[in-house]
């Protein structure tokens, strides 16, 4: 499942940064920090479940120039935080051991991934994935063994650059610690940071900071309003900090010096992967909706590939199979048989007078003409290379009449430039494959020959009848047509012996046998063509197209992917196994 958080919001990243609509879509930016933050929560799931030491981790949050670093100082009764007057001082998370050496938190590097634990010295705005981690060797009062989290604001007009180490360090924290001011406690902001964050079930202290004496009174109810339209948990304890303008530092209340240890008894360890489950399933929805419109417009193409291809195959029975003219396998099953017709002792005999006999016209080929294949003289071949080309004229042209509507254009524009692309290619491809099939079919005409010689070989009157017929119809030609491409460009040389012996079959007791042989070789051909051809190369070649388009500008994640993380979500009711 982390893998596919990471991927989905790797795509995401990836569309938002192209140019275009896009770029300023605000769904897509607040998907991709829920999605921030849920990896980040999953990673901390498998930090649980290491062996490593687990240390408190309390992290303090809040807009900006709300005195979160002030805070952090008073917390840990010493300086170590770096406070300044102007807004988005700091701008990576900075870990404060307190009670604890940097080695009992071995597993925040593995945590934290691609992000460089520095000193805090080194910090520096000219690359903000990174974070620290020092040691406070002064004793608080007011926190137990832990690692204090200072963190960047989340609402600045900055914040966008620095907001994936905000949401690492909320995740990983085991407590929070809101901290706003009266001036800042009503933004919107802070709320929806708040509700985003209310899946995690994480312990939570507010401190109200920045107040004068008596104004909590009046600031308390309209805080918990606010609390309550973005959660539904309890409204936590409120810490009142007042400015003290001698020292310029909030004072934290001697009533409340426990109030973080108290906090830290309600973590709830061994919820975790429940609460990982909860926040997946709260966005999963609307972080797929794009995915399902990409998984509804490849079922659209399908459809669009199965009436054209259909219609192409249609065309094939109607101008080829069903053709009174141009269907010419059965044709080629006659002129097997003729061989098989052949009389056992005359074989010999009429093998050397045919070499004689047709010495000039292959002396003629020699000279001027090269010996047809049987795939090139073959009305089938051109039929079917014609076909595959007028189906990707049909796809061409129904993309293009796709790319000018809808939301979805840029998809259906990808795809035209992709099918522009590969077209000489696949048209090639296609090619080859009609005259591999065309010659392994070969097989399925000889298969029908000897099948119609067996009945024949039932009816002896007949099988003479057609011998002597043989004999006398082709003692010349028969043999260099056969050997120079079979029946094609051929025909006038062999048609008097074919339609002899087809109409002697016909008006013969095995008549109706000869035409189911020729039904079903239609059959056998019709399958082979669909098979080998239409639904296994044009089909397997298109339908993967879509695969083929960039990942920076489309999702491309398969339905096969989407299914399985579905079903791993529904079916790990007490949590998530990770991959």
């Amino acid at each position: 499942m982390l893998e596919f958080i990471q991927l989905l919001k790797q795509r995401y990243q990836a569309i938002v940064a192209q140019p275009g609509k896009l770029s300023g879509n605000w769904d897509y930016q607040r998907r991709i920090a829920q999605l921030t933050l849920a990896e980040a929560f999953l990673r901390k799931g498998q930090w649980l479940e290491s062996k490593d030491k687990q240390v408190l981790q309390v992290a303090v949050i809040g807009p900006t120039q709300a005195g979160k670093s002030s805070l952090v100082n008073v917390l840990l009764n010493s300086q170590a935080a770096g406070v300044s007057p102007l807004a988005g001082y700091t701008v990576h998370p900075q870990g404060f051991c307190h009670g604890v050496g940097r080695g009992d938190s071995q597993g925040l590097q593995r945590y934290f991934g691609r992000f460089q634990c520095l000193p805090r010295e080194q910090l520096g705005k000219q690359r903000y994935d990174c974070y620290a981690l020092s040691e406070n060797t002064v004793q608080s009062p007011y926190l137990p063994a832990c690692v204090l989290w200072d963190t960047p604001d989340f609402d600045s007009i900055d914040s966008e650059t620095y907001r994936e180490g905000v949401l690492r360090a909320i995740a990983l924290a085991d407590v929070l610690i809101l901290v706003v001011s009266k001036e800042k406690y009503a933004d919107q902001s802070v709320w929806e940071m708040m509700a985003e964050v209310a899946a995690l079930n994480q312990p939570t202290l507010i401190c109200m900071n920045k107040l004068a004496e008596g104004s909590e009174s009046l600031l308390l109810p309209s805080l918990k309003e606010k609390w309550q339209q973005a959660r539904s948990d309890t409204f936590p304890d409120v810490i009142p900090l007042y400015y003290q303008k001698n020292t310029g530092v909030p004072l934290w209340p001697a009533g409340h010096k426990n109030a973080i240890a108290q906090l830290a008894k309600k973590i709830s360890h061994h919820k975790h992967a429940r609460f990982e489950q909860a926040l997946l399933q709260k966005h999963w929805q609307a972080w797929l909706e794009p995915v399902r419109e990409e998984h509804q417009l490849l079922d659209d193409w399908q459809t669009l590939l199965d009436s054209v291809l259909e219609q192409a195959l249609s065309n094939y029975q109607r101008d080829y199979l069903n053709h009174p003219h141009h269907y010419e396998t059965f044709h080629q099953a006659m002129a097997e048989l003729l061989t098989l017709l052949e009389i056992p002792g005359l074989a010999g005999f009429m093998t050397g007078a045919r070499k004689a006999l047709t010495w000039p016209m292959r002396q003629m080929v020699k000279l001027g003409r090269k010996r047809l294949h049987i795939t090139d003289s073959s009305h089938e071949v051109k039929l079917l290379d014609q076909l595959a080309e007028h189906a990707l004229i049909q796809l061409a042209d129904h993309l293009l009449d796709k790319t000018g509507q809808g939301k979805q254009r840029d998809w259906w524009q990808g795809l035209s430039a992709l099918l522009r692309r590969q077209r000489p290619g696949i048209l090639q491809e296609f090619t080859v494959a009609v005259k591999d099939y065309h010659l392994a079919f070969q097989q399925d005409v000889e298969e029908s020959a000897r099948h119609l010689y067996h009945k024949l070989q039932e009816q002896p009157m007949v099988l003479n009848s057609l011998r002597a017929t043989r004999v006398t119809a082709d003692a010349v030609v028969i043999a260099l047509t056969l050997h120079t491409g079979g029946i094609g460009v051929h025909d006038l040389v062999i048609a008097p012996a074919l339609l002899t012996v087809t109409s002697l079959l016909a008006e013969s007791a095995i008549g109706s046998y000869m035409h189911k042989v020729e039904a079903h070789l239609k059959q056998q051909q019709l399958k082979a063509v669909n098979q080998a051809l239409f639904a296994g190369i044009l089909m397997d070649t298109l339908k993967d197209l879509p695969e083929q388009l960039a990942s920076a500008t489309h999702f491309n994640i398969s339905p096969e992917q989407m299914r399985a993380m579905e079903q791993q979500l529904t079916e790990k009711r007490h949590g998530l196994r990770l991959l």
